[in-house]
């Protein structure tokens, strides 16, 4: 993708490489084969739903030249390199950027000859935004086969009346409290990051088990140094 979007702020609880990193693939349009412990570039494309999909029936990764997303000026995109197989928040500030105004849905995606992509996920519209998500990494003998969004079916927010259950598997609150639109509340996108499957050398990926085994908890809770930051205005509703 090139030069109308532009990189997002984003927060990793791993940054950086280390001695252990052997993954020198930095481009999300590339092709990648990781160990554990290593870097991995993905990124993830704002747009309307539509725009992911080529002849409105086939949906293509955002590195495919077919789709119009590089040109568009309605789409955005965040890039992350979290290490493979740690548990991460990832953060994406949007206190001057708006959802809603570039389509309201995000695809997590990387490579090229072995492109993979999630399925469009709503984050926001005029009246609802989602701030939590869940984003598994699956790879077979280190390469990325797939993205998905993991659902909670809205059990993370029954009986909070300041929540709206959408679809009957997101937890939104309503845009109008968010900061930028004239609430009061901070409305960055969080988004739990986990692996499954298999690297290179076959070792088994298991943060996804970890992550599935603590799913009455939030990385919102667990993370102290990120919990005043991302989580004090949300005192009130939990």
């Amino acid at each position: 993708m090139e030069a109308s979007v532009f990189v997002l702020m984003l927060t990793l609880l791993v940054v950086g490489l280390d001695a252990a990193n052997t993954n020198r693939v930095y481009q999300p349009c590339a092709d990648a084969k990781i160990q554990r412990s290593d870097g991995f570039t993905f990124g993830i494309a704002f747009s309307s739903k539509d725009s992911f999909f080529f002849n409105q029936s086939h949906q293509l990764s955002p590195c495919d030249r077919r789709l119009s997303l590089s040109s568009s000026s309605n789409s955005q995109l965040a890039l992350f390199r979290p290490k493979v197989d740690e548990i991460s928040l990832l953060t994406i500030n949007t206190s001057n950027f708006f959802p809603d105004s570039y389509g309201g849905f995000m695809v997590a995606f990387a490579g090229r000859k072995y492109a993979a992509r999630s399925q469009p996920a709503f984050v926001a519209n005029s009246t609802y935004i989602v701030t939590s998500f869940t984003l598994v990494l699956e790879f077979q003998k280190g390469r990325l086969q797939n993205l998905y969004w993991k659902r909670d079916g809205c059990a993370s927010c029954k009986g909070k009346s300041n929540f709206v259950c959408l679809n009957k598997q997101d937890c939104a609150i309503r845009t109008s409290s968010c900061k930028n639109r004239g609430g009061s509340v901070d409305c960055s996108l969080g988004i739990q990051l986990a692996f499954s499957g298999t690297d290179k050398h076959l070792s088994v990926l298991n943060s996804w088990y970890e992550v599935e085994n603590m799913r009455q908890y939030s990385l919102y809770g667990l993370y102290s140094n990120l919990r005043d930051s991302l989580t004090s205005q949300y005192n009130k509703f939990f």
